[in-house]
């Protein structure tokens, strides 16, 4: 759901800020860090770009449909005012 390299990034800077004693903890730390931030990102109410970008093509999509409907309809009511 969430870029990996992002979270790494952040997860790194997290642990570069900590003091040296809490770093020599070593990998523990840096794994506890990515758990919290990545249970905090999915509580968040978001959708990966890719997901994204299938929504954004579906209702693209959809809108084209309704214009052409619209457009008969329009052409329907012509016809149906005509007689």
């Amino acid at each position: 759901m969430f870029d990996p390299k992002k979270l790494e990034l952040i997860a790194k800077q997290i642990h570069e800020s900590m003091p040296q004693p809490v770093k020599d903890l070593g990998t523990d730390v840096d794994q506890k860090v990515r758990q919290v931030i990545q249970a905090q990102l999915n509580k968040l109410d978001v959708i990966s770009r890719e997901e994204f970008e299938v929504q954004t093509q579906v209702l693209l999509r959809t809108r084209q449909k309704l214009n052409a409907m619209e457009q008969k309809m329009a052409e329907l009511e012509e016809k149906l005012s005509d007689k």
